[in-house]
């Protein structure tokens, strides 16, 4: 029997038994394939950017560890690391740009000059390569940024020339939304904070919220473009002190209405993302994900199939606001090949997603309510040997991807013919 046939029947079988409990395979499929993932483009190049100001050395809060050999160092390179990823990734799904991945034709443009027209030929690429595009500001490895703050600066010169880029940020998601006919998240994550401990808490605050009215004040088509605030516990050289913290951007986004992005890495450990989103989709109208995995504190590695990424996955699903969560992912590891990490990470996101919905949740959920809790665990426990795998196999044999390991040939053929030659 051809290894074709050996998924087609495996996935039958797993059909059947789905059925059984209630569960339609095809219909879980035929809705995964209706979410995009946003992938991320610095894990390709450990951060570095195309700035091209020398010394690619990164601060900020940012820190990218290892040396194996194969590191996108054009775009052009970066942009075909990504397209071999993708072709090992099933499903339609979208690239998440900073903004210090601009193409400025070998001429230094600072932040606070960066427009649509540096991006362009990311556009022009993106058109039938993926599903759209999201963008960053970059506040970090910076002149600017040096010192540890930059919209919350004293210096109301340094917040001056933060605020312009943020400005210019958004009229670059604008644009993208524009040509590319899908709506663009545009997401501010700044590294503002004290090593030690402050005198002041509130007025770097006040500077903060005072600087993001100015950068959100021209109102822009929500169809064409989002805006997302990202928070954090503390960052490497502002260990004592964070300006942008979850407590200050949960509020920021409810009296501004505008999207709470939460990143997996970004908390105290024992806190979990998964608990936050049900009550973070109360109050906020919509959601943006940075799925990653701290294995201490934010470390930003390789997404894998654990815990607490389907636990993300299944409040995401159990939410029924698909359509006002936005899904993306945020590790750079530089001790693995690197196509290789985000083919791991991605699928391991859809993976994820489609164990979520091959739950039968509203069984789980009318035991829930009759206080059947018995019920209630048994059915969370032997759906976790439910036949899902056969469900994946199927899946990405259905999208012309590998099945299995066999994605990992593809990528160590890439490697040699043309990571080793960089």
């Amino acid at each position: 029997m051809s290894n074709d046939k050996r998924v087609e029947k495996a996935y039958e079988i797993a059909k059947e038994q789905y059925s059984a409990i209630g569960v339609n395979t095809d219909k879980a499929i035929e809705q995964l394939k209706t979410i995009p993932i946003s992938i991320h483009c610095w894990q390709g190049d450990d951060v570095g950017g195309f700035e091209q100001v020398g010394s690619k050395e990164l601060s900020g809060g940012i820190q990218a560890t290892g040396n194996y050999p194969g590191k996108a160092t054009t775009i052009d390179q970066l942009r075909a690391d990504i397209e071999k990823a993708l072709s090992l990734i099933p499903g339609s799904h979208r690239l998440n740009l900073h903004a210090s991945y601009l193409d400025n034709g070998g001429k230094f443009v600072d932040r606070d000059k960066v427009g649509p027209e540096h991006f362009q030929s990311w556009i022009d690429w993106a058109k039938g390569k993926v599903g759209g595009l999201d963008f960053n500001a970059t506040y970090f490895s910076h002149e600017k940024a040096t010192d540890g703050f930059t919209l919350s600066h004293p210096d109301k010169t340094i917040r001056d020339f933060w605020i312009q880029h943020g400005i210019l940020s958004r009229k670059i998601g604008a644009e993208m939304g524009k040509q590319l006919g899908t709506t663009t998240v545009t997401n501010f994550w700044i590294p503002d904070g004290y090593k030690d401990i402050p005198v002041d808490r509130t007025g770097p605050r006040q500077r903060l919220a005072d600087s993001l009215d100015k950068i959100f004040a021209e109102n822009i088509d929500p169809k064409l473009n989002l805006d997302a605030v990202e928070s954090k516990l503390f960052g490497i050289g502002a260990e004592s002190y964070t300006v942008g913290s979850h407590e200050f951007y949960l509020g920021y986004v409810v009296s501004r209405r505008k999207l709470l992005c939460l990143d997996a890495g970004h908390f105290h450990p024992t806190e979990m993302l998964s608990d936050k989103i049900s009550s973070v989709m109360m109050f906020c109208p919509e959601l943006l994900l940075h799925v990653s995995r701290p294995v201490r504190w934010d470390s930003d590695h390789v997404v894998i199939l654990d815990d607490e990424l389907q636990a993300i996955a299944k409040e995401i699903v159990r939410s029924s606001k698909l359509d006002k969560i936005h899904i993306g992912l945020d590790f750079f590891d530089a001790s693995i090949n690197r196509i290789a990490a985000w083919t791991i990470g991605t699928r391991n996101m859809i993976k994820a997603l489609l164990t979520a919905l091959l739950e039968p949740t509203e069984t789980m959920l009318k035991a829930e309510l009759e206080m059947d809790f018995t019920r209630r665990l048994v059915m969370l426990e032997e759906l976790k040997t439910m036949p899902w795998a056969a469900v994946w196999d199927y899946y990405c044999h259905t999208n012309n991807v590998p099945v299995g390991m066999s994605w990992f040939d593809e990528v160590r053929k890439y490697e040699k013919d043309v990571l080793s030659r960089r």
